[in-house]
């Protein structure tokens, strides 16, 4: 008798489960684009989704955003405009994630590596990489690799997120029952709340409700689980050495670093600096996320503009 109630509760767990990821997959809004002119880059079977703004005429400026369960190219979203006056912006949503296509395939780091290397090649024109988290080491990887970039600008990078693979964990995550509902949970209001509150944003009140909002809704579209599947896995960690590969690039590099960055601390961002010789920019009150909640003074940066804000100290 007690092991068929244990199986009729894990039933019943399973059906209550399928029933609510339906119930949210049924009021997923549409992913709006966040700025700027989409266009479609067409990539080993993807639709890649990017934006434009600026005038083409300008400098080219790559965007690429961080990787995490939410990650889309709307984090730039606050600071574009002011970069569009000087250069012509160009946001990919990486595969698998925004409004690039998001099939149920196994996402790797080569396959970021790649991705950068052949949309900057392909799309771009030397341009100045922007890029976040462990984005900035797959381009600096497609850098190594022969592409070419007129200069870095890295927010806070790291090639890696937490030591190992836990394939087994992305195996879970990507199973249709239970990994869709164990997503939901990590994607709800609640936890996208908290994970920016903890090491994305000093202050997660002074951003507005619509950043958080476009995360659930990114995080809620058809296909969304399974690229960050891979990122809680550790497989989209990449190989390359930030120190070795920087040091032997030869174009400007910035390093811009939150002051009260936790996952990334400012003291991995004075290391990297003095072992690359590149210029380390910190942006104060500003965790992960310093082009988020402070994009004048991350434009100041990028554009090389005389520094007037008190929060923000080259180092």
């Amino acid at each position: 008798m007690r092991v068929r109630s244990i199986l009729g509760g894990v039933v019943g767990l399973g059906g209550l489960t399928l029933a609510a990821n339906r119930v949210l997959a049924r009021r997923a809004d549409e992913l709006e684009v966040p700025f700027g002119t989409e266009r479609t880059y067409r990539w080993r079977g993807f639709d890649v989704s990017y934006t434009e703004a600026g005038d083409p005429a300008d400098p080219d400026m790559l965007l690429l955003h961080g990787v995490n369960a939410a990650g889309s190219n709307q984090e730039f979203a606050r600071v574009v405009e002011e970069l569009a006056a000087e250069y012509h912006v160009v946001a990919p949503d990486l595969p698998g994630f925004g409004r690039s296509d998001r099939p149920p395939i196994t996402y790797s780091s080569n396959l970021y590596e790649s991705f950068v290397a052949d949309f900057a090649s392909e799309i771009t024109d030397g341009p100045i990489c922007v890029a976040s988290s462990l984005s900035g080491a797959y381009a600096v990887a497609a850098a190594r690799d022969g592409v070419s970039f007129a200069e870095f600008v890295l927010i806070c990078p790291t090639a890696t997120t937490m030591p190992g693979q836990r394939v087994w964990l992305r195996s879970l995550l990507r199973s249709p029952v239970v990994g869709e509902g164990l997503f939901n949970l990590l994607a709800s209001y609640r936890s996208l709340r908290y994970f920016e509150a903890d090491h994305g944003l000093y202050d997660v009140t002074g951003i507005g409700r619509e950043y958080v909002a476009y995360k659930h809704r990114t995080t809620h579209q058809p296909g969304a689980r399974f690229a960050p599947a891979s990122f809680i896995a550790g497989s989209l960690d990449s190989t390359v050495s930030l120190d070795a590969a920087l040091a032997d690039l030869d174009v400007p590099v910035t390093l811009v670093w939150g002051a009260d960055a936790g996952i990334t601390p400012l003291e991995d961002g004075r290391k990297l600096a003095a072992a690359t010789d590149a210029r380390l920019v910190v942006i104060e009150q500003s965790k992960l996320l310093p082009h988020v909640e402070h994009p004048a003074e991350f434009a100041a940066v990028v554009t090389d503009r005389p520094q007037r804000t008190a929060g923000t100290a080259a180092n």
